[in-house]
């Protein structure tokens, strides 16, 4: 039509005669209709939409209610920690006399100790072991546990967020045990009870921590495992065990 519309515009002006005017409409193109994706072209095996992280559940209550260290394990035995319940054979709780005036608090299971269900039993463990038998004490002078008891995932170091959902059975625990001194293994159980980083700055230097508001001295070490692969640092190690023989003794 509007092509139709032009051609007379135009000779009635080319006969002398004033035309209007008109704007005309561009002319519409009639839209392509898309083809129907055939069965060839649709998504094969669609990835399914990752699954939502389960929720953190708090553990206060739950550690808040335990009387006794046997209860404190139950409720842990059946604890939900996640990723690293999720990963773990079983809880690690602890190993050693829980009467004992020395704690040892270290940073997390391994997969020998994931396989035992005690903290400390690996070439690490057994490495303390003979640390702490250097200044006379066996395992009747002693009580270990770590920040975190379930192993995380490849045998790497706790997350923030998993130490802190750990962090009340951990409380609770030196709560029920009472210990007079504090031994704080590693990098990671150093930030975790003191907040304070830099073992290699922090190691040898007594701290306090205050638990259910009681304050108890506290002993940074070098982690066993790190003295494997630095055996050079012993020596370090040797007098950091003598002040701490010192302080129990006193």
């Amino acid at each position: 039509m509007d092509k139709a519309l032009k051609s007379v515009l135009e000779w009635w002006d080319a006969a002398g005669v004033d035309v209007p005017d008109v704007t005309l409409s561009a002319p519409k193109r009639k839209a392509k209709p898309r083809p129907t994706p055939t069965q060839s072209q649709a998504p094969q095996n669609p990835r399914p939409a990752p699954a939502a992280p389960k929720p953190a559940i708090d553990a206060a209550p739950i550690a808040a209610k335990a009387k006794t260290l046997a209860e404190l394990k139950a409720a842990m035995d059946k604890f939900d920690a996640g990723a690293l319940s999720d990963s773990a054979r079983q809880c690690v709780f602890a190993r050693g006399n829980p009467e004992a005036d020395l704690m040892i608090i270290g940073e997390a299971p391994g997969r020998d100790e994931d396989i035992a269900g005690k903290p400390f039993v690996g070439r690490s463990g057994q490495l303390l072991d003979k640390m702490l038998a250097s200044i006379g004490l066996t395992e009747d002078d002693f009580y270990i546990t770590n920040v975190v008891n379930w192993r995380p995932p490849k045998n790497r170091n706790p997350k923030a967020d998993e130490i802190e959902m750990c962090r009340p059975f951990l409380n609770r625990h030196i709560e029920l045990a009472a210990p007079k001194v504090l031994l704080i293994v590693g990098g990671v159980s150093l930030s975790a009870m003191t907040e304070l980083t830099g073992i290699m700055k922090q190691r040898g230097q007594w701290q306090t921590v205050t638990v259910a508001g009681k304050e108890i001295p506290a002993l940074p070490i070098y982690h066993p495992a790190f003295l494997l692969r630095q055996p050079v640092l012993k020596k370090d190690a040797w007098r950091d065990l003598l002040a701490l023989r010192i302080r129990l003794q006193a």
